[in-house]
């Protein structure tokens, strides 16, 4: 089967894509996008967490044709000439990242919060964060380094 899409802003095809491969499969093994993680398979963690069609998606159980012609952004998307984004250095900051394995998809997640509540109160970060497992950081500081961005943000 092959697919084309447009990944993190750049169309992109793959060709001989398995018929049963899911869209972490595809954007892992055919096209090289390693930032979302493989982990539970079972969409409980939300380490391979994507962006498709401005949806937040957990790409494990996305099969891979469904994002034939569609828009899928991934951590990959994030980097910048000028390095960390606010919600990257805000994470860090925070002591927020250990491991790194559960960052992209918390990455993703929060980032897709402020866009849609620039400013989110704690019960809310905690909501749009509950689809995302981190067994290292814990969520405190994780929440705290959202509700960081959020207030930075608002600042004029």
């Amino acid at each position: 089967m092959n697919i084309s899409l447009t990944l993190n802003g750049r169309t992109m095809k793959a060709d001989d894509v398995d018929p049963n491969a899911s869209l972490l499969d595809l954007l892992r093994e055919d096209l090289g996008h390693v930032g979302s993680k493989d982990a539970c398979r079972q969409g409980e963690c939300g380490s391979c967490t994507v962006v498709l069609e401005g949806q937040i998606v957990c790409s494990c159980l996305v099969h891979a044709a469904q994002a034939d012609g569609r828009s899928v952004e991934t951590i990959e998307a994030f980097p910048t000439s000028d390095g960390l984004t606010d919600l990257q250095q805000a994470l860090v900051d925070r002591g927020a990242v250990q491991c790194g394995f559960c960052t992209p998809g918390i990455v993703l997640a929060a980032r897709y919060l402020l866009e849609h509540t620039p400013q989110p109160g704690e019960d809310e970060v905690r909501t749009a964060l509950s689809g995302n497992l981190c067994r290292c950081t814990g969520y405190e500081a994780i929440v705290d380094a959202v509700l960081d961005v959020a207030a930075e943000r608002a600042e004029p």
